[in-house]
């Protein structure tokens, strides 16, 4: 059965879930040694449970993991992930405005470091689909280096059912795979969808077929393909350099 709690550890972690979404933040489980002045004052300001960091539910959870530097921050998942329909009726959508897509993206922390990339490089949300897809992880987050806890999450049925709604709103969907043109040739005049698939089979044909253009990286033919996660990096900074002032 699938949990609706999702425990991460650490202060970095803590501090950006406390600092920029603190409605998700249930519990905090803290050590008696703790003594961060900056995340007691956010964790009062929050108003969560505190419970003393010790063997148990948050420890259980994070078996393997590395120190928790003395806190746990316990999540509710549901509160972190947004509806799409929620998010789409909520953004100002302008020339600048672009969202990441993720399809079949397994591996957590290309998921993780996606999210960073994107927080980086302005897009306004990252969509993930609910199925075959790395759901939000702690490793995720890690990966995310808290990034994930500064953009919004949203969760949709599926790309097929969100790529023809989002082009209705002027977006215009651009998949990263082998195609003629290359993303250092487009101008982006539009809100943009950046599509990207999975780890080796790459975006499934019935996906591209509703993306607008495919666009490719220009890379030294003796040099293997990027990974995912490199990917979405390079083609984020490109669509960030273009962005019209």
């Amino acid at each position: 059965m699938k949990t609706n709690k999702l425990f991460v550890s650490g202060k970095n972690a803590a501090r950006e879930a406390l600092l920029h979404m603190p409605h998700a933040v249930t519990r905090v489980f803290v050590a008696k040694t703790f003594n961060d002045h900056d995340i007691h004052i956010l964790i009062k300001k929050a108003g969560v449970e505190v419970s003393p960091l010790q063997s148990g539910e948050a420890r259980a959870d994070l078996k393997g993991n590395a120190s928790s530097q003395g806190i746990i921050v316990q999540l509710s998942l549901q509160n972190i992930l947004l509806p799409f329909e929620k998010f789409i009726d909520s953004i100002a959508i302008t020339p600048n405005t672009a969202l990441v897509l993720l399809t079949g993206v397994e591996d957590p922390h290309n998921v993780g470091a996606i999210i960073r990339s994107a927080a980086a490089f302005g897009a306004s949300a990252v969509l993930m689909p609910k199925e075959r897809q790395s759901p939000i992880t702690a490793a995720v987050i890690k990966a995310s280096a808290g990034m994930a806890f500064q953009l919004p999450l949203v969760t949709i049925p599926s790309p097929q059912a969100v790529l023809p709604m989002l082009k209705k709103r002027g977006f215009k969907i651009y998949a990263l795979a082998a195609g003629k043109q290359t993303i250092s040739e487009a101008s982006f005049p539009s809100p943009a969808v950046f599509v990207f698939g999975n780890e080796g089979l790459g975006i499934e044909k019935t996906i591209r077929a509703l993306c607008d253009e495919t666009l490719s990286i220009p890379m030294q033919k003796e040099a293997e393909s990027l990974n995912v996660a490199a990917s979405a990096a390079v083609a984020l900074y490109v669509w960030s350099s273009k962005r019209s002032a």
